[in-house]
């Protein structure tokens, strides 16, 4: 096993980790990377909106060579009853700019990319390494890691936790508590294989243009859930995301909700005929600004899903992890510019700095959203989809009955709902949260 010491040590080559070698071997650290993966993106499932902004302020180059699926221009967001769905989107040509704002990815390929990025910058990087424990000293900082190989411990000033949601080495490590059911989510996605120009003629979109379906509804059979549906170059990322404590307590089937899921009317069109050649699962944090754990420590900061840095609200991670593992590097890269001990009051200055970011200011002005649409599933994913498109039926279908009738109906409905649910309140808690 290496014997030498470095300036800090990755755990994890996903997003958050990668960004955070990248940028301490961009500046001359001495950066060891462990994945235990056979390679950088082998156990990542996400399939995946990449943000341009965030990665650019790392690479700026990415786009000369990563392996960049469909650059989007279209937004669809549909509410879904069992046989319908209505929907909301939004297209437009500004998003053809030269340097495109959103792509979709596929992190297999994605992240394999980013690793080799981060052995150009200098970084060392060994897959198929499990970190086993954390290395304390004897006033209990961290200085550094055992594994799974053969050898001794492996020393640095710093580590860098970017295991991922589960942080099972943090919670061995007593750096953060058990991972709560209601503060994650399992989704299923598969992959469905189409001829290019299918995609392209079925979601209207031309060249490297991309179109995302977002959906909720009673997909989801009253749990708090999201569908996605992705195009990419020759494929289609079709998946559903539940909180595990619903599949708990539902005892649901996550397969049976994807199938379910596939067969709706407004899905089963646009993969028709596709040949389906993966399937995977990936848990999401989903707990919002109030799981966050403590992020540093004597010798230790955590970045990314192990940190909970997911935004649910608005569907964003990968942006959120990215960027906290550059500012959690430029923080190392300053305590070592400062000839500092990585001690738990230096390493402070991550924290400080991820506080002013985007990343906790989006996280902390909706930290009342994830319990309050978590609180109210059945409300949010059942009934009022349903009640949305009776309106929208009792709208559009002409059959000699009285548009006044179909109006009292339409109404009745919702007082009825409102009675019943709390509609009103809940609307005003919505509205509250989103202030």
């Amino acid at each position: 096993m290496i014997k030498e010491e470095f300036d800090a040590i990755v755990i994890g080559a996903g997003m958050s980790g990668n960004a955070a070698a990248y940028t301490m071997a961009s500046d001359g650290l001495k950066v060891l990377q462990l994945e235990r993966g056979e390679y950088p993106g082998s156990k990542n499932v996400q399939g995946a909106i990449m943000y341009a902004n965030m990665l650019e302020k790392i690479v700026p180059d990415f786009r000369d060579d990563a392996p960049l699926e469909r650059h989007l221009v279209e937004q669809r967001l549909w509410v879904m009853d069992e046989t319908s769905h209505t929907g909301i989107h939004y297209r437009s040509d500004d998003f053809n700019e030269v340097k495109p704002n959103r792509y979709t990815i596929i992190r297999a390929q994605f992240d394999k990319w980013f690793s080799r990025r981060v052995r150009g910058a200098g970084a060392t990087v060994l897959c198929e390494t499990t970190v086993t424990e954390l290395v304390r000293d004897a006033k209990g900082k961290v200085i550094g890691v055992r594994t799974d190989r053969a050898g001794g411990a492996i020393y640095a000033d710093v580590v860098v936790l970017a295991e991922g949601v589960c942080g099972l080495l943090g919670t061995r490590g007593g750096l953060r508590k058990m991972l709560k059911p209601e503060a994650v989510a399992l989704a299923v996605k598969e992959m469905h294989f189409l001829p290019e120009e299918v995609i392209e003629q079925r979601f209207g979109v031309k060249g490297s243009e991309g179109c995302v379906i977002e959906a909720v509804g009673t997909i989801s059979h009253g749990m708090a859930g999201l569908g996605f549906l992705y195009t990419n170059k020759e494929s289609v990322s079709l998946g559903i995301g539940c909180l595990v404590s619903d599949f708990a307590a539902k005892m649901e089937s996550p397969y049976a909700l994807l199938d379910a899921l596939k067969n709706h009317p407004s899905i089963r069109p646009l993969i028709a005929g596709s040949e389906v050649k993966e399937y995977a699962a990936h848990l999401i944090p989903e707990g919002g600004y109030k799981a966050i754990p403590q992020l540093f420590g004597d010798g230790w900061v955590v970045v990314g899903d192990a940190a909970q840095l997911n935004n649910a609200v608005h569907r964003e991670g990968s942006n959120l992890a990215m960027t906290s593992g550059r500012i959690a590097a430029e923080a190392i890269i300053q305590v070592k510019r400062r000839n500092d001990p990585m001690t738990k009051r230096n390493l402070a200055l991550y924290k400080t700095m991820l506080d002013k970011s985007f990343v906790v200011k989006d996280l902390r002005k909706y930290k009342d959203m994830p319990a309050l649409l978590h609180t109210n599933a059945r409300n949010f994913f059942t009934t009022y989809p349903r009640l949305m498109s009776q309106a929208a039926q009792n709208f559009m279908r002409v059959d000699g009955t009285p548009k006044i009738e179909k109006e009292k109906a339409t109404t009745a409905a919702i007082i009825k709902a409102r009675s019943r649910l709390g509609l009103v309140s809940d609307a005003i808690r919505l509205a509250l949260a989103w202030r």
